[in-house]
């Protein structure tokens, strides 16, 4: 029941962007960046605490992963080597506005985000960004990148259904140790057994503001105008399991999670000129 109500909030999580279902193709970047947080450094998905970018979903070249990267290398060799990555472990939607700096700066023509999952995973629930600031944020970066590269085009995948990986994970009990030993998204994740009211309801509430901001996201792309595109909610209603995430920490994507990550979001992208 509780994963059927997640496909469906998931799939009114996000408002697509003006006139995307019938948008034309658009040419192939000469640069990309990748901006957000550890999930787009492709974190723990091949070593013990590190950063694998080789394994990211968004500029990743790894062949075991599919990324937008590697996909659009094959339609045009111009982007060869041009996959630049500025997202950072530990970012939130603080970050965003630096982060895009560094795009403009290598002249990014493609800027893929997937941020706001630790806006969301914090100590507690009360240390969670307000909606009203996220979505602030998340404009003054689209307005940077708009002054600084006209006709940039813009990806926005949606945050994860965090509250999902405490349905897949509080029956495992290295899952719990390693959320309990790490102090990993304790605003949703302390106290996983717990089935008190209180816990219940916290749970509830943190996915809530998950929701919210992926419809933040999605009004501010739709705002950033026909050069914007959003999954639509299909990383957000993905029913992902624990063979996807690290061992590691149980909370990051794997190399089979950074796939699934770049097959969902770039199926439900720009569609893209094939040149050849």
């Amino acid at each position: 029941m509780l994963a059927r109500l997640g496909a469906v909030l998931g799939a009114v999580t996000v408002i697509a962007a003006p006139g995307a279902a019938h948008a034309a193709a658009q040419p192939v970047p000469e640069v990309m960046a990748a901006l957000g947080d550890s999930i787009s450094t492709g974190f723990n998905a091949c070593g013990w605490y590190v950063s694998c970018t080789a394994r990211s979903w968004s500029t990743g070249d790894s062949g075991q992963v599919s990324s937008h990267y590697a996909r659009l290398t094959e339609l045009s060799g111009t982007l060869q080597k041009h996959n630049l990555n500025f997202a950072v472990p530990g970012a939130t939607s603080a970050d965003l506005l630096g982060q895009m700096r560094k795009a403009v700066a290598g002249r990014a023509d493609y800027v893929t985000i997937l941020i706001g999952a630790l806006d969301a995973c914090t100590r507690t629930e009360e240390a969670m960004t307000p909606v009203a600031t996220y979505r602030r944020r998340l404009d003054a970066a689209l307005a940077e990148l708009r002054g600084g590269v006209p006709g940039a085009r813009v990806f926005f995948a949606s945050i994860p259904d965090v509250r999902r990986l405490w349905q897949v994970g509080k029956g495992n009990a290295l899952a719990r140790t390693f959320w309990s030993a790490g102090r990993i998204c304790q605003s949703l994740l302390a106290e996983p057994t717990s089935t008190r009211n209180a816990d219940v309801q916290r749970r509830a509430r943190v996915r809530a503001r998950v929701v919210a901001y992926n419809r933040a996201a999605a009004a501010a792309c739709a705002a950033y105008g026909p050069r914007c595109r959003t999954d639509q909610g299909a990383v957000f209603s993905y029913p992902f399991t624990l063979d996807h995430v690290s061992k590691w920490d149980y909370f990051h994507p794997n190399t089979a999670g950074q796939r699934v990550l770049a097959e969902r979001t770039y199926d439900n992208g720009f569609t893209w000129l094939d040149p050849r």
